[in-house]
């Protein structure tokens, strides 16, 4: 067991894997480093603070730096960045502003996490452009709404940042054009979610410009325009959401082996090629139930998991930092959308499936219950075998379902045996074939 373990980084998989390697061995020495102020912070709820749903930005915070301190006996160092690690020497160096030091280790835990993907365009860098992938950022984003009397806005990007911040600024009374180079919107979550949510988000007043490639932003010093290919559009602020790419720089100069996705690769455990580095969260990869390969989804329970796991495991009991099914939800005004696993047909051919699917709509609720909405279900499964490969949901209640089937998928069962699982049915919840159990079953003959 170490004597000594420094982790890098203060969100999710730092500070669950610091907490919980704490609780276990109380006599051990866990130092973290962060180089901003914020710890521990729900990353996911920040649209919900611009929308003004959360009252404040301390209000995501789920355990502050204090507590980390006082109660948790954490040597929680923020402001304190790790500029070079040497696995070798097994020492980490620390760049505190004033003073640059070199810190030893028994064992170390990468958790360095995601930034947000700032593609190369014009005017990226005038007042009124956001990205939105940390709490400075949110917290600068509703300043601006707040004291600023906007009418437009241009969100580039239509994934769950596009979406969410397309309601937060809706509800702030902002015009919100929202910028999509592929055909749709939420590409990953498949066709079908994609033309339902679409449709609901032009209903709530969003201009939607789906394959539309943005080139830039226009301005002196603040921003009022978006450039795209023949014209320049009017927008008084500007979010750009194209996802996130992880940040490698510092174990890729300390040959920390990168995986193919171009995340830091890991076995089961969250360790790297060097046996006492570990690495965890929006930084590191992590195996796929479904094809069993490396996959890079950078979700906050993938990382508090992997955190949890590798506290215990540098504590004495190796505990693995478990597979991933891609399992994501997000509201979209009155819908929700949720995927797991492979939902695209053309995926699972590529990896090997020969995939069959479904596409059914079912009540959420007994149909003489009142409340009761459409749930759109959407199911695949391989041909040869009946197991199950991912599936997507989406309607105006019951989203959650999903996780039905991101259960079958760890569970690794059948569509035959997805269909005959016993789930709970009360007419205000369900109808005696809820929705998920409904596409079983028509999958199942399908198969048949």
């Amino acid at each position: 067991m170490a004597d000594t373990f420094v982790v890098i980084g203060g969100d999710a998989a730092g500070m669950s894997a610091a907490s919980k390697a704490k609780r276990e061995q109380p006599d051990l020495e866990v130092i973290v480093f962060e180089r901003g102020e914020w710890v521990s912070y729900a990353a996911c709820g920040m649209p919900y603070y611009v929308k003004g749903a959360v009252e404040s930005l301390n209000g995501l915070v789920s355990v502050t730096a204090a507590e980390f301190r006082d109660e948790r006996d954490v040597d929680l160092r923020t402001g304190h960045e790790v500029v070079d690690v040497d696995p070798e020497a097994k020492t980490v160096t620390v760049d505190a502003g004033d003073e640059t030091y070199e810190q030893p280790y028994d064992d170390l835990l990468v958790a360095t996490g995601a930034s947000a993907i700032e593609p190369p365009f014009d005017g990226l860098d005038l007042e009124g452009v956001f990205t939105i992938h940390n709490m400075d950022e949110a917290d600068a984003i509703e300043e601006y709404v707040t004291e600023r009397g906007l009418e437009t806005a241009a969100i580039v990007g239509g994934g769950y940042v596009g979406i969410e911040m397309a309601e937060a600024l809706s509800a702030r009374g902002v015009t919100v054009h929202l910028y999509e180079m592929l055909p749709h919107v939420l590409q990953p979550f498949g066709d079908t979610v994609a033309e339902v949510v679409e449709e609901h988000l032009r209903e709530q007043g969003i201009e939607l410009h789906l394959g539309t490639a943005v080139s830039g932003f226009g301005g002196d010093e603040r921003v009022d325009t978006v450039r795209l290919e023949n014209e320049s559009v009017p927008a008084d602020i500007a979010i750009v959401g194209v996802g996130v790419v992880p940040n490698v720089d510092l174990a890729e100069a300390a040959d920390i082996e990168l995986g193919p996705t171009g995340a830091i690769a890991t076995d089961e455990y969250g360790r790297t090629n060097y046996e006492n580095v570990y690495a965890a969260g929006d930084c590191a990869e992590a195996r796929n139930v479904v094809t069993g390969d490396p996959d890079h989804v950078p979700l906050a329970l993938t990382a508090n998991r992997a955190g949890r796991a590798i506290g215990q495991t540098v504590t004495g009991s190796p505990t693995p930092i478990g597979d991933i099914a891609g399992t994501a939800i997000v509201k979209a005004f009155e819908l929700g959308a949720a995927r797991t696993g492979i939902v695209d047909e053309e995926r699972a051919r590529e990896a090997g499936f020969d995939p069959v699917s479904v596409t059914i709509s079912a009540p959420t609720r007994a149909h003489y219950y009142p409340g009761g909405a459409e749930l759109t279900v959407t199911l695949l499964a391989d041909r040869e075998t009946s197991a199950v490969l991912g599936g997507s949901v989406v309607g105006r209640e019951g989203a959650k379902r999903v996780d039905s089937i991101a259960m079958a998928l760890h569970a690794g069962m059948t569509v035959t045996e997805l269909q005959n699982a016993d789930l709970a049915y009360a007419p205000p919840f369900s109808p005696v074939w809820g929705p998920v159990l409904t596409a079983a079953k028509v999958l199942s003959g399908k198969l048949e």
